[in-house]
């Protein structure tokens, strides 16, 4: 049984491309440093800031606009001048503008170099999304964006886990190391790809033989996006509102807080690659979605269950990270299945910008319902929001 085990976890990391296990090691670097986003929220109301949760939701969400935007142009970027140039740039000068946001104090700008902040970051995502795709085939498409989540969420794992640790000392501790390893990133980045014309050129080549579609004007795609948007906005709710929610109403300490957000990252790295190489031979992408969104939802009806406050809060995060193990790598194949080298980047920057609106919309909205009501009132509502998505992914399976 161990035997089959190991096997069959072996074979499920075979057949990748040099390439994108590289770019999952850069990834990997970079989210290492992952410290600053889950914290926000807790930063801003803390002692120190002495900033009120509507406060917070309106810095969580301009990161959110500046995201959309920062999206848009790195999907643009990327099918003009390549992916390559696109992430070297981004990682650089986001490694210095969190720095920078960690020395200020004043909240207008902290809103001003949040919204810069990650303008900068997201637009590295297209690219860097586009890259994935480009070293990978039809074939082993989705286990690449799983090896790519899988570094993400490493590396996450890592960061929250030593975050929720560096928070209980230091607060701007957090916006260095998050900086400083944007930069490392973008170093090696530069040092495993440094031969970029020839990088740039191949990507030319590939583009010259294939056709252009608007992302803009694929109908069934943004509906897609539509759903991939409240899907996301109520799926960030995990890393801006539930941690209040669990410090300021359940009483949990910001270190297990941490941890809490780490075994997220962990359980992923555990078991989603294998579950995906199984998954992805079904050919059932859509009902994998569906799944997943639904899991998502029993993750916030849980959050209602009375019981131990540990206990709660352990099994809502188990529903989440299975729930977003079973659909988010699917949705990556479903875009990736429906563009091309030559419009890539829209495609990307369109499933980028979804994310992007629901980290905009998802802290102001439910941080106002949540002064207006209780937590429990907006886990109801998140809930409910996801079932009704998963009813328009059911919608979507035929188109």
């Amino acid at each position: 049984m161990l035997g089959r085990t190991i096997s069959l976890y072996k074979t499920s990391f075979t057949g990748l491309s040099r390439e994108t296990w590289l770019l999952s090691v850069v990834m990997l670097i970079n989210r290492s440093g992952t410290m600053v986003v889950p914290f926000m929220t807790l930063y801003l109301t803390s002692k120190e800031m002495n900033r009120s949760l509507s406060d917070a939701g309106i810095v969580m969400a301009l990161f959110g606009l500046g995201s959309i935007i920062g999206a848009y142009f790195g999907g643009k970027f990327s099918d003009k001048i390549g992916f390559h140039k696109v992430q070297l740039i981004t990682l650089f000068c986001g490694g210095i503008l969190f720095i920078v946001l960690g020395q200020l104090h004043s909240y207008q700008l902290i809103c001003i170099f949040t919204f810069l902040l990650s303008f900068v970051n997201e637009a590295f995502r297209p690219a860097n999304s586009s890259a994935v795709a480009f070293y990978s085939n039809p074939q082993n498409r989705t286990r690449s964006y799983s090896l790519h989540r899988l570094s993400v969420n490493l590396g996450w794992a890592v960061g929250t886990s030593i975050g929720g640790l560096v928070a209980s000392y230091s607060y701007e501790l957090l916006f260095w190391i998050d900086g400083l390893t944007n930069i490392c990133a973008a170093v090696m980045l530069f040092i495993i790809f440094r031969n970029k014309q020839s990088m740039n050129k191949k990507e030319k080549l590939v583009a010259e033989v294939l056709p252009v579609q608007s992302a803009y004007k694929d109908k069934t795609y943004l509906w897609f996006i539509v759903l991939v948007t409240i899907f996301g906005l109520c799926f960030f709710q995990l890393f801006t509102t539930v941690p209040k929610y669990f410090r300021d109403n359940l009483f949990l300490s910001e270190r297990f807080i941490g941890l809490l957000m780490a075994l997220n990252g962990f359980l992923i790295v555990c078991i989603e690659m294998v579950l995906v190489y199984i998954l992805e031979q079904k050919k059932k992408n859509m009902f994998f979605i569906r799944l997943g969104v639904m899991l998502c939802a029993l993750s916030f009806f849980s959050l209602l269950v009375p019981g131990n406050a540990k206990i709660v809060t352990l099994i809502m995060i188990a529903f989440i990270t299975i729930g977003e193990i079973a659909s988010m790598p699917f949705m990556n194949s479903y875009w990736t299945s429906r563009s091309n080298e030559n419009n890539r980047g829209q495609y990307a920057a369109l499933y980028t910008m979804a994310w992007g609106i629901g980290q905009t919309l998802g802290p102001f909205l439910c941080s106002i319902l949540v002064e207006a009501t209780n937590f429990k009132v907006l886990f109801v509502v998140l809930g409910s929001l996801l079932v009704l998505t998963t009813f328009g992914f059911y919608k979507l399976r035929s188109e």
